[in-house]
């Protein structure tokens, strides 16, 4: 495996392992209110729950590190995907991945990264959601896993993969491209190791809030197309819709429908729900994930 690969693999990981609590409470509160469990949602469709304290949904110790399970596995290798597929396709485009000279084929190259990483990111993203949405302390990524393998076959991984690629793709060409020009902008020759360890840090986080603001809203439908399973019934049109895979009187939503309903239902201010806290996580976590991944592919090279 090449350098970027390895590099990519182990600055994902580390990314889950420090961000998890906070992608928890952001994922809790766009989703908005659930049900308490996959088995109390198969019999009671009626009336949605009041909403949960903040403290009733973090009310156990392990529950911080729910649906962690998932994206360590996944986002690892979707991490190592990422960078490959973005430094092969710069270099093809730019004719450098180290020193690109165009931040227009930067852009490309990241939306290039971020939809060859659907195959990991869709399912992944998926059994994350729902592990975290889930009230059920018993519910795990490997349960839930099982369970829409046994109910829905490699189809219901990828649920929601559609609006997970057009997120992934338009997110990771502002982060490659804001991480390139701010530091393009920031370094100079004159920078000491130190300087230059504090500057990627700095740019890795900002890299991060640029890339969720711009995709805010597209993550908050994504949530909820995902974790729908989990919500209350919706009335559409006058129809109830249970949101229950295989039942005959009731069916899932399109992302159109979720994203009309979260509207209608909400107001605008619901696609920016979470920002607040996503935009301290995509600080901490980007910042220490490039960091980690310049830090491995100096080693590994110099090796």
């Amino acid at each position: 495996m090449s350098a970027d690969f390895w590099a990519g693999y182990l600055s994902g990981a580390a990314g889950i392992l420090i961000g998890n609590p906070l992608d928890l409470v952001k994922t809790r509160l766009q989703a908005g209110k659930t049900v308490p469990s996959l088995e109390t949602t198969t019999t009671q469709t009626t009336a949605a729950p009041p909403p949960r304290s903040f403290k009733e949904h973090f009310d156990r110790s392990g529950t911080l590190v729910r649906g962690t399970t998932a994206p360590l596995l996944g986002y690892g290798a979707l991490n190592a995907l990422l960078f490959v597929t973005y430094n092969r396709t710069l270099a093809l485009l730019d004719g450098s991945s180290v020193a690109p000279t165009s931040f227009l084929n930067v852009y490309c190259a990241g939306a290039a990264g971020g939809l060859a990483t659907f195959f990991v990111s869709a399912p992944t993203e998926l059994i994350k959601c729902r592990a975290q949405v889930s009230t059920d302390h018993a519910a795990s990524s490997w349960t839930i896993a099982k369970d829409v393998w046994r109910k829905e076959g490699m189809r219901g991984l990828y649920h929601g993969g559609g609006i997970t690629s057009v997120r992934d793709a338009v997110g990771y060409g502002f982060y490659f491209w804001s991480y390139e020009w701010s530091k393009q902008a920031m370094s100079s020759p004159d920078d000491s190791d130190r300087q230059t360890a504090m500057k990627v840090l700095l740019c890795g986080g900002l890299a991060g809030i640029v890339t969720w603001a711009s995709i805010f809203p597209l993550d908050v439908v994504k949530t909820r197309v995902q974790t729908q399973l989990l919500q209350p019934a919706l009335h559409i049109d006058g129809d109830a819709h249970p949101l229950l895979p295989g039942r005959s009187h009731g069916k899932r939503l399109n992302t159109l429908q979720i994203a009309r309903e979260a509207y209608r239902s909400e107001g605008a201010g619901v696609f920016f729900r979470g920002l607040g806290i996503c935009s301290v996580r995509a600080f901490v976590v980007n910042a220490v994930q490039w960091a980690v991944y310049e830090w491995m592919m100096r080693l590994l090279q110099q090796g």
